[in-house]
């Protein structure tokens, strides 16, 4: 390949080494692209690998590293929304926002960073708000049957992500300024060095804002009046978000000690202090300075590794612990000069530590590769709410103290009989407390069905569970210790192809369908004593498509473009008994999943310049499960779209980075949750510094 490629330097390249399949000529990717200041002329290259083993039957989608790093102000639930077919379910920025495969739970999702599993024990699912996706350097979502590759519960899959000991040489500097608006501003140091041995890595996230975006409140509708007081029309009121201010504070400390003789040592540290309002509800008339509704939260995740690697086989060792603090307020002003009352007063210590080992072997001839792990975490929680005591056997009882272990052990093995053939087993054993899991298994082939073009066709069928969350089984009021786990068969297959044309163009994509049938899904209902309670009613069978493809192509010299789309279609219906005779649920589609979601992405580069479109769309969601068309039943389909441009510089002393984000370009009206507004279009402006010493 001989041409003149403007502002492009291949990174990443091992891992789409490996991406290639078979014995093909290897066509850069879309993703390995990355803007730079300076113009380069690259020589041919032809580069061929066997496609990697770990990966057989797998259907893993691979975030593209510069969505992680388009800009500071993101967390990985804005990465995730614009860049997977997967339901990202938000209430907004810094508020709850939960991720869901294939229409299952936020809680059927595991989530795991640097190889630790981060799900907290408690509610089982993990807020991808107070990720900054500027601390992640790889991310990897791995569907269905894949996520039994690494662990269990994994309903419905399963979101890797991965921090690397890259850095430049010697000691390096970057500093983000972000300025946006409602008094927004977010701030982000990375300071690193690195010799022949050592490796160190800081990084740091500051972002605030009053987030008193204003909104079109189409809950509530005012009166309009002639001059003899007749009602002549009304109209929905314009407002502004309540109580939605936030303050989130990030630090993440990394050291890696290489010898050089097949051994990697490192420590991982983050840290989170997070202070967030949580803003008024669109149908709640009352003043902010009439009630304070708060959380916040302190987080500590530390991990220490140890990697070794030979020609044949290779050891992980990891150890690491969690500790979450994590407080909620609830007071209102009763009234009469006499102050804020106290209503919810949460308290909750969350601590994990944990352990895992992995080893793996390959054969003398590379057809096989064996695999064993065992992880073990042990959770402790105490949760509770000092406003709330319940009387039992004569004890004050304000919430509850409970100690969990929990263990998983897998084996698997990887057979490739021939370049184009692969079969993969995999066995796991979980068990919680004194309570062993049924044994989960999962087969996985894949082949190439013609080199021209890389067509090839997968499959996979699994077994998997999930067990209830500490809450489920313990939250006072409401939890039922008596609950089954969650479990059910899944059933993958698909293919997918890569073709392309040196210097000029490449192309991928993927088809895949699934089937899956969870039983005992685990529901909150109402019951007589006026709370709710968790019990084990429905059988859930979700299914439906997903396709995904990556498109980049060389225009001009000068001229660079990425495109990027996913789209799922995933019916989730449940197909369990009735509760009661006016139970409408049975057959209907699960609340709060959408049957249609969709995302696009479209860079253009040119020389030091960069345009980025962002397309998002969820088709409508209904919020009861008889999946009534009422106002409050169901929620309209949405589309948003956001643009960014953006501007390097190479200057003598330093490189600037200069962009301006655009958010909901289209000043979109539109709802994730019920009753919770997000905000129209906003802007934010970025300023990076990297100076060269």
């Amino acid at each position: 390949m001989k041409a003149r490629l403007t502002l492009i330097m291949i990174i990443l390249l091992e891992p789409f080494i490996l991406a290639s399949l078979g014995n093909s000529a290897f066509c850069i990717p879309h993703s390995a692209f990355t803007v730079l200041s300076q113009t380069h002329t690259l020589r041919d290259v032809t580069v061929t690998a066997r496609r990697p083993m770990k990966e057989i039957g797998a259907q893993v989608t691979k975030i593209d590293s510069a969505a992680l790093k388009e800009n500071v102000a993101l967390s990985m639930a804005d990465v995730l929304t614009f860049n997977s077919g997967i339901f990202v379910k938000s209430y907004g920025r810094a508020t709850l926002s939960t991720v869901a495969f294939r229409g299952t739970s936020p809680s059927h999702t595991q989530v795991t960073w640097n190889g630790m599993k981060i799900n907290n024990p408690m509610l089982g699912m993990t807020d991808f708000s107070t990720i900054p996706s500027y601390f992640i350097d790889q991310a990897s979502l791995l569907h269905g049957s894949t996520s039994v590759n690494e662990s269990g519960g994994g309903l419905g899959g399963l979101v890797r992500l991965g921090t690397l000991p890259d850095a430049p040489d010697g000691f390096r500097l970057q500093y983000v300024q972000g300025v946006g608006s409602f008094s927004t501003f977010d701030e982000f140091l990375r300071l690193t060095y690195h010799n022949d041995h050592w490796t160190s890595s800081t990084r740091v996230v500051y972002s605030s804002s009053p987030n008193d975006y204003s909104y079109i409140n189409h809950d509530k509708k005012l009166n309009i009046y002639d001059d003899d007081h007749n009602i002549i029309g009304q109209y929905h009121p314009k407002e502004r978000n309540k109580s939605g201010s936030y303050k989130d504070f990030h630090a993440l400390q990394e050291v890696y000690y290489d010898d050089h003789k097949g051994n990697r040592f490192g420590i991982n540290a983050w840290y989170i202090n997070s202070n967030r309002e949580l803003p008024l509800l669109t149908t709640d008339y009352a003043s902010e300075k009439s009630f304070e509704n708060r959380q916040r939260e302190h987080t500590f995740r530390g991990i220490l590794s140890w990697a070794h690697s030979a020609d044949k086989w290779s050891t992980d060792l990891r150890a690491g612990y969690i500790h979450t603090w994590l407080a909620y307020d609830y007071k209102r002003d009763i009234g009469g000069g006499a102050g804020m009352a106290s209503m919810t007063r949460s308290r909750s210590n969350v601590s994990t530590a944990y352990a895992r080992g992995e080893g793996t072997y390959y054969s003398a001839d590379r057809k096989w590769l064996f695999t064993a792990s065992l992880a073990a975490h042990q959770h402790f929680v105490r949760s509770e709410d000092k406003n709330i005591i319940i009387q039992e056997s004569g004890n004050a009882i304000v919430g509850y103290d409970k100690a969990r272990a929990e263990i998983s052990a897998s084996a698997s093995a990887k057979w490739q009989p021939l370049s184009r053939l692969g079969l993969s087993v995999v066995l796991r054993q979980d068990a919680f407390g004194d309570k062993v899991a049924p044994l989960i298994p999962a087969f996985f082939i894949d082949g190439i069905i013609s080199r021209a073009g890389n067509i090839t066709a997968r499959a996979s069928v699994s077994r998997n569970h999930k067990f209830p969350a500490l809450n489920d089984l313990y939250f006072l009021p409401g939890g039922n210790p008596d609950l089954k786990s969650e479990e059910g068969f899944t059933y993958d297959c698909g293919f997918g192809f890569e073709v392309g044309k040196a210097g000029a163009y490449a192309l991928d994509g993927s088809l895949s369908w699934f089937d899956s049938y969870i039983d005992n899904w685990i529901l909150w209902l109402p019951t007589t004593k006026g709370f709710f309670s968790p019990r084990n009613v429905k059988k859930v069978h979700s299914y439906g498509i997903e396709a995904k493809a990556n498109l980049s192509l060389q225009l001009h010299k000068d001229w660079l473009l990425d495109l990027n789309g996913s789209y799922s279609w995933t019916p989730s219906i449940n197909h369990g008994e009735p509760m009661t005779e006016a139970d409408q649920s049975v057959g209907k589609q699960l609340p709060y999943v959408p049957r249609h979601s969709s995302s696009v992405t479209g860079r253009l580069t040119w020389k030091s310049w960069s345009f980025l479109y962002k397309w998002a769309f969820y088709s409508e969601r209904y919020t009861m499960s008889s999946n009534e068309q009422t106002l409050s039943g169901h929620l309209p389909a949405y589309y948003m779209s956001n643009v960014s441009l953006g501007k390097s510089l190479s200057l003598k002393w330093a490189a600037l980075d200069f962009k301006l984000a655009v958010n909901n370009i289209f000043d979109e009206d539109y709802l994730s949750v019920l009753s919770r507004p997000m905000p129209g279009v906003n802007f934010e402006f970025f300023i990076g510094i990297t100076p060269k010493f």
